[in-house]
C-alpha cells in the first residue's frame, strides 16, 4: 500500500511540473512583445501618399493633417513598443486619408457638377436669344 501511495504522489507531481510547465509556456508567449503593425503602418503611407498626389490638401487638408499627425504618432508608439497602440492610430491614419481623398473626389466632382450647369445656363439663354425668345 505505501508503494502505491507514493506512485500515486509521483503521478502528481508529474501532473503538476508538467501544468506548470505549459502554464510556464504560456505566459511567456503571452509577455513577448507584438510584433510592429508594418502593414498598417504601410498601408497608411500608401493612403497618404495617394492623397498627396490627388492634391487632396487643395480640398481636404484637416483630414489629411489628422492623418500624418497619427502616422507619426504610430511610428513615436512602435518606438515605444506600443505596438496595440501603434496599429491602432496607424489604422486611424489611413481611415483619415482616404476619407480626405473621398472627399477631395466629392469637392472635385462638385465643381465640375457646377461647371456643367452654368454651362447648360450659358447655353439655354443664347438659345433663348437667337430664338428670339420663343421656346
Amino acid at each position: 500500500m505505501i508503494r502505491l501511495i507514493n506512485h500515486e504522489k509521483r503521478g502528481n507531481f508529474a501532473s503538476y511540473l508538467a501544468a506548470l510547465a505549459v502554464s510556464g509556456a504560456l505566459l511567456s508567449a503571452c509577455s513577448s512583445p507584438p510584433k510592429a503593425p508594418d502593414q498598417a503602418l504601410q498601408a497608411a503611407e500608401l493612403a497618404i501618399e495617394t492623397a498627396e498626389q490627388a492634391r487632396v490638401a487643395d480640398y481636404a487638408s484637416p483630414e489629411l493633417g489628422e492623418a500624418r499627425e497619427k502616422l507619426t504618432a504610430a511610428r513615436t508608439a512602435v518606438a515605444k513598443e506600443e505596438m496595440t497602440t501603434a496599429a491602432r492610430l496607424a489604422e486611424q491614419a489611413r481611415a483619415d486619408a482616404e476619407l480626405a481623398t473621398a472627399k477631395a473626389e466629392a469637392a472635385k466632382a462638385q465643381a465640375i457638377n457646377d461647371e456643367l450647369g452654368k454651362n447648360v445656363n450659358t447655353l439655354e439663354q443664347e438659345l433663348q436669344r437667337n430664338s428670339g425668345g420663343v421656346q
